[in-house]
């Protein structure tokens, strides 16, 4: 009867499009509370490596924290990723109270795989409040997202599977201002990179949701501003590369179901990593959030003869 059962919840789950699928994974599921912490079980739905995405983990994290706090709204984030996590394994949250007062509420929140952690995060949360306020500027002369190539564009012609799941598989449709650097290196280096991004399809009306989305999708193009200054594709050969923290930092509600821009740029690289800082704005110019995230970045000319870098 067990093995019925889950034969008809993998059939059911492959039937799910790709942001259908988002949703399902950004709804963990509450389980027993411990000592310390509450237990959130969730899924992984999207499997391009054998690697858990980050952004997905991310997210997981927001949501399952989210449903420790009563009338306020996470406004920053603070992660490490600490283990590869692994697509095939059972992934579980705990959350635990650090503080917990009229304006602000903190929560540590930890993913865990096989009993060891594999992220690590503090999130803040806040009431709404009145105060001064000011906000980045929208870039200039930016082309409009229907006017550029979507990943099923570029790469649904090429025939492997991991150019066909960044094509079809992906639950956002995130088009480059310049050229994408899915199998070549820009022509010109610099360390910027513009993205516009939106879910395919309509989400719920779920501002947590919505602020989970947007942390999945920040983490799709953050070392990009780092590989387009030094000349590298994420095909280039030996290249190894691994996200070492994130954070991010909310300051406007906006729905990931509507076209954003994503604005980067990398500040430094060094020591093998690389720092990259992303503003991102609604469509019509409000400044919404903040992410940063700094990354191993391993590569064969930098390595020295017996194998170390």
């Amino acid at each position: 009867m067990s093995e019925e059962k889950n034969s008809a919840e993998t059939y059911h789950l492959d039937q799910l499009s790709p942001t259908q699928k988002l949703v399902q994974m950004l709804s963990p599921v509450p389980g027993i509370a411990c000592a310390h912490e509450q237990v959130f079980s969730a899924v992984t739905l999207t499997r391009e490596t054998p690697r858990i995405f980050g952004g997905q983990v991310l997210a997981q994290a927001i949501v399952s924290a989210a449903h420790t706090v009563e009338k306020k709204q996470i406004h920053s984030l603070h992660g490490y990723f600490l283990r590869p996590g692994n697509v095939d394994d059972p992934l579980s949250y705990g959350v635990e109270s650090l503080n917990e007062a009229r304006s602000f509420a903190t929560r540590r929140v930890q993913a865990y795989q096989n009993g060891a952690p594999i992220f690590s995060a503090i999130a803040s949360f806040q009431s709404e409040a009145r105060g001064p306020e000011h906000s980045s500027d929208f870039p200039m002369n930016v082309p409009d997202p229907e006017l550029l190539p979507t990943a099923a564009d570029l790469l649904g012609h090429i025939d492997l599977p991991m150019a066909q799941k960044v094509a079809y598989t992906r639950p956002f449709d995130v088009r480059h201002i310049a050229t994408p650097l899915y199998t070549s290196p820009a022509v010109s280096p610099t360390p910027t990179n513009m993205v516009w991004f939106k879910t395919f399809e309509p989400l719920p009306d779920d501002s947590t949701l919505h602020q989970a989305a947007l942390a999945y999708a920040s983490d799709y193009t953050q070392l990009e501003p780092v590989l387009r200054n030094h000349g590298k594709s994420w095909l280039e050969p030996g290249m190894k590369v691994a996200s070492l923290d994130h954070a991010m930092w909310f300051h406007r509600p906006a729905r990931a179901d509507r076209w954003l821009l994503l604005v980067q740029e990398s500040p430094s690289a060094q020591d093998a990593r690389g720092l990259s800082i992303g503003k991102i704005f609604t469509a019509s110019g409000k400044h919404v959030a903040t992410v940063a995230q700094e990354a191993m970045l391993r590569l064969p000319e930098y390595r020295s003869s017996n194998g170390s870098s």
